[in-house]
């Protein structure tokens, strides 16, 4: 079997080097979220890019909070929460929950019949329950059963190399 050669990078050990192992997972563009659930404090919510489909048949979705996030407890084991896929005009929202976790005021939000926050205008939103929870290294993986999905449509706001943007698809 021929060598492969990855260039224009050193290989590295990610565990030796922990801000090039960063660096390379930077390199895969991601969406913005925002996820929020109900807690004793009131709706609370957090910006993250850790989200994928995972299923369609049963509906399901994972994102990954940090263990050593502050909104953590809220999040780890919320039963019931939902996925809120920003668009390209709303990184303002991404800022405001990157900062404070109850950053619902002055926005258009309602709450669900589960009494789930939703965040109104946003580019798709996933209502779930809680389906599954793995220990995932210094993350736990959440996995929800979508019970109810928005779909608003724009352009998404995107993560990429530790910058946000935007993708505008063509036609």
């Amino acid at each position: 079997m021929d060598d492969i050669l990855l260039t224009p990078g050193t290989p590295f050990s990610p565990e030796a080097d922990t801000r090039a192992f960063r660096d390379a997972l930077g390199a895969f563009a991601t969406g913005v979220t925002i996820v929020t659930t109900d807690s004793a404090d009131g709706p609370v919510g957090i910006t993250a890019n850790s989200f994928a489909s995972v299923s369609l048949d049963p509906p399901l979705v994972l994102w990954s909070p940090a263990k050593a996030s502050h909104r953590f407890e809220h999040f780890g084991a919320a039963q019931r929460f939902a996925i809120h896929v920003l668009s390209a005009a709303q990184m303002n929202i991404c800022e405001a929950f990157t900062k404070s976790k109850t950053a619902f005021t002055g926005l258009d939000w309602v709450t669900s019949p589960s009494g789930v926050p939703l965040i109104n205008g946003v580019s798709a939103c996933f209502e779930c329950s809680l389906e599954a929870t793995h220990d995932a290294g210094d993350h736990v993986i959440v996995i929800g059963r979508v019970i109810r999905a928005h779909h608003g449509g724009g352009d998404p706001l995107v993560f990429h190399a530790g910058k946000y943007g935007a993708f505008k698809g063509h036609s």
